[in-house]
């Protein structure tokens, strides 16, 4: 449809004024004979504003006639009645032409890449990948192979599920889905112990299927055989088995953090300075002459490409730089506060590690003061369920 739109400025096309109280009826015969019409609007009164080509005017006169509605043409736009309203204007026309001659030129390149993905699950350094299998910006979309670009990728990454590439105008738009990680699932009918996936004591073991290899109260390390795959019997003898069970134990979370009793930070003043530039494809050009009035600033920036339509792109972008004045901030804490401080620091790590609150039992806190700093040491102790299977 763009296309269809885009030929009807080059030849013309006509702004035509409908009314009547039979548009609706009107509008659904057009586009059932398959009349080009755009740009819709809806007027005051019972009327409506829309474009049409110049060749359609005859069937649109008939079928105005059919629903009683009347016709009227406001406007008379495109580039043949252009020409003729600045015909003395050799270097407009010829302005003009160039301009048609390179978005005609323009179209026929990738101008933007668009990544859709889960933003809670994003693929690692997946644009330079695709970059690297073929897809770039300014790369002519006849010799663009999606699917030798899709299966190099896939070939090179195992944590993609699924990718999909879709060229609309100027635009490709690369869909991904990461796969998620699972873990190794060991069949019921296969032999496996229950090992400890953690460190701590050991505070309940309760051996459904298998035999019990710790008892309450044992110091144990990460692999530890909890629960053993395997029972003995007297007249049987040893059979192994899927283990199955239930144990809980103590696991400690350590952090540790320093803070000096006088340090220097880094602050915004809240002053900040905009510098804009354009860029030409690869090719930029500064608006902005000289460095920063800063001192000591904080760089952030963003880069917005033209568009005409939703998905097309034209290899033009204005790029916006915010410099944000940055200040040194001295500071000075006595022990208590430098305590309190980390403290505090420690706890909040801590407590976004673990996610069930109501398991910490105990909260641990050491502080050591040293000549310029405090050391401090927080420890939760958790009481959590652990152990997984490990195949025999």
């Amino acid at each position: 449809m763009f296309f269809k739109i885009l030929l009807s400025y080059l030849i013309g096309y006509l702004r035509i004024e409908v009314t009547g109280y039979y548009i609706e009826r009107f509008i659904n015969l057009c586009n059932s004979n398959h009349i080009l019409t755009w740009n819709l609007k809806k007027g005051k009164n019972a009327n409506i504003l829309l474009n049409i080509e110049i060749n359609s005017l005859k069937e649109i006169v008939k079928l105005a006639k059919r629903t009683k509605c009347k016709i009227k043409i406001r406007n008379k736009k495109g580039l043949p009645f252009l020409i003729n309203k600045y015909k003395k204007r050799k270097i407009f026309i010829a302005s003009l032409i160039v301009i048609i001659l390179l978005f005609f030129l323009s179209s026929n390149f990738i101008w933007n890449i668009e990544i859709k993905e889960d933003e809670e699950n994003k693929a690692y350094n997946i644009q330079q990948d695709i970059e690297e299998a073929g897809l770039k910006v300014g790369q002519l979309k006849r010799k663009l192979n999606t699917k030798e670009i899709i299966n190099k990728i896939r070939l090179k990454r195992d944590d993609i599920a699924w990718i999909g590439i879709e060229l609309k105008g100027t635009n490709a738009i690369v869909k991904v889905v990461k796969a998620t990680e699972k873990p190794d699932i060991i069949e019921d009918s296969q032999y496996c112990n229950i090992v400890s996936d953690k460190e701590g004591v050991v505070t309940k073991i309760n051996a459904q299927k298998g035999t019990a290899q710790v008892k309450v109260g044992d110091t144990i390390t990460k692999g530890t055989i909890l629960i053993g795959g395997w029972m003995e019997g007297k007249y049987t003898g040893i059979r192994y088995v899927h283990a199955e069970g239930e144990i809980e134990a103590k696991v400690w979370y350590t952090k540790t953090k320093k803070v000096k009793y006088k340090t220097t930070e880094t602050q915004e003043t809240g002053n900040q300075e905009k510098k804009f530039s354009m860029k030409f494809n690869n090719f930029q050009i500064n608006f902005n002459k000289g460095v920063s009035k800063f001192k000591i600033y904080d760089t952030m920036e963003t880069e917005k490409k033209f568009q005409l339509f939703s998905d097309f792109y034209l290899p033009i972008s204005i790029v916006e730089k915010t410099n944000k004045e940055l200040k040194k901030v001295k500071k000075s804490y006595s022990p208590e506060e430098a305590k309190n401080l980390g403290i505090q620091e420690l706890e909040e790590e801590l407590d976004k590690q673990i996610e069930d609150k109501e398991s910490i039992i105990n909260k641990n806190i050491n502080a050591y003061e040293k000549e310029d700093h405090v050391e401090i040491y927080v420890t939760y102790e958790v009481l959590e369920k652990i152990g997984t299977n490990d195949k025999i």
